[in-house]
């Protein structure tokens, strides 16, 4: 597990392993979540990014509204 320290300004340096791992440009900006005092960052993708992605899913599973709880 990698380690951060925050700064006096409070920023944090992405390491360079985990920028590896993960597609980033300079600029590009991310999604600060928090949730149950965890904090996550997303990288901001344009709805257009997601295009295909479910391609080939078969919709015949999925149930009816009637069924969700």
């Amino acid at each position: 597990m990698t380690q951060v320290t925050v700064s006096s300004k409070y920023q944090v340096v992405i390491p360079r392993e985990v920028r590896r791992q993960v597609p980033l440009k300079m600029g590009q900006r991310l999604l600060v979540v928090v949730k149950e005092g965890v904090i996550t960052l997303l990288p901001d993708r344009p709805i257009g990014a997601f295009r295909g992605f479910l391609k080939g899913m078969k919709a015949g599973a999925l149930r009816e509204k009637k069924d969700r709880l």
